[in-house]
């Protein structure tokens, strides 16, 4: 889930010299294009270097996108085996070229006013997969120990289009956790706002799945730099689960309380020797924060008082998919425990 804009880095690589008109990544061929690999060691093969991508290079953006799982064989026959079990919302259509995804959300059959309410999102970012995938599992394994306690919301992936393609940003490469605001440019967005706001009761928690990943370092900030017409700064990835909560309406309890069920499933990231994780401070272990409105992240929309994102390293060596699923289970039913024990 990391963002270069809020994390701090050194720049790699040489700027372009002024002389030296920019080229379209395109334009490069053969040797010359090992050679200014070589010297940009975060080239990304769409765009003219130093200048902001148009319609044209979104568009070959797209045409390097394939599809490479479904969300309608893997997800929504699981979010179907539910529906027996919870109300089944569509909450949400896409049509993006003509390849339509209805966006699905399970929520209790019967909201009660006199019970707080909770938000779990997970696929906000399509290739974080163990947020999706722990979304389901906590409603297919551990949701019925907060029947009568909760009313639940789910939307286990945001993301349709983007978990096809195991990517970060939607059809228009755009990034929806940069744009959860009404008026904003991603429809995945836009639409569980509207959800939110449906949503009868006041929201107590909100719990964002989420992962980091080798990705973001040597791909999707590539990509986001070459989008912006920017220089790609170093990702330094932490090995390890963290979570990032509100700057402002920081709950350090809270998050305490899920780092100790968390590191129980599997290791917890330690600060760099700046006593940062990915560029921003840690305020307490595995935990930092981001000003959630500013940046227009999903759990801004809900006005929970306990808000958190998790982050779960899955390439670590130190664990498994399983694991990382195991994880985002943990960290939701801490989340909860927490909260009904601070009513």
């Amino acid at each position: 889930m990391p963002d270069p804009e809020i994390s701090g880095r050194a720049m790699l690589g040489e700027a372009r010299p002024a002389e030296a008109a920019p080229r379209s990544a395109q334009e490069f061929s053969g040797t010359e294009t090992i050679e200014t690999m070589m010297n940009h060691p975060h080239f990304y093969p769409v765009g003219t270097v130093g200048q902001p991508w148009g319609e044209t290079e979104v568009e070959l953006w797209r045409s390097r996108q394939s599809r490479l799982r479904r969300y309608d064989l893997d997800i929504l026959p699981r979010i179907d085996a539910l529906a027996d079990r919870y109300e089944k919302v569509a909450y949400g259509e896409l049509d993006y070229a003509g390849e339509q995804y209805t966006l699905y959300a399970l929520r209790d059959r019967r909201f009660d006013a006199a019970l707080p309410t909770a938000l779990i999102t997970g696929g906000v970012h399509g290739y974080e997969t163990s947020g999706v995938l722990g979304a389901l599992a906590f409603l297919e394994e551990s949701a019925p120990d907060y029947t009568g306690k909760f009313n639940l919301l789910v939307a286990p992936c945001v993301s349709p289009w983007a978990y096809e393609r195991i990517n970060r940003w939607n059809y228009d490469a755009v990034d929806p956790n940069r744009n959860f605001r009404s008026d904003g440019p991603a429809r995945e967005a836009t639409a569980l706002i509207e959800l939110v706001e449906s949503t009868q009761g006041q929201f107590l928690v909100h719990i964002d799945l989420h992962e980091t990943t080798d990705s973001d370092a040597n791909e999707f900030g590539p990509a986001r730099a070459a989008r912006d017409g920017k220089d790609y700064v170093t990702e330094v990835i932490p090995d390890g689960f963290y979570l990032v909560d509100d700057k402002g309406n920081p709950q350090p309890e809270f998050q305490k309380s899920i780092i100790a069920a968390v590191q129980r499933v599997t290791h917890i990231a330690p600060a760099d020797e700046k006593g940062e994780i990915i560029g921003s401070t840690v305020v307490a272990g595995g935990v930092i924060e981001y000003p959630l409105q500013a940046l227009a992240l999903c759990t801004s929309i809900t006005g929970a008082r306990y808000t958190t994102i998790t982050e779960v390293y899955p390439d670590s060596p130190r664990t498994t998919p399983e694991e990382c699923i195991l994880a985002q289970v943990a960290a939701v039913r801490a989340a909860l425990d927490f909260a009904l024990e601070h009513l």
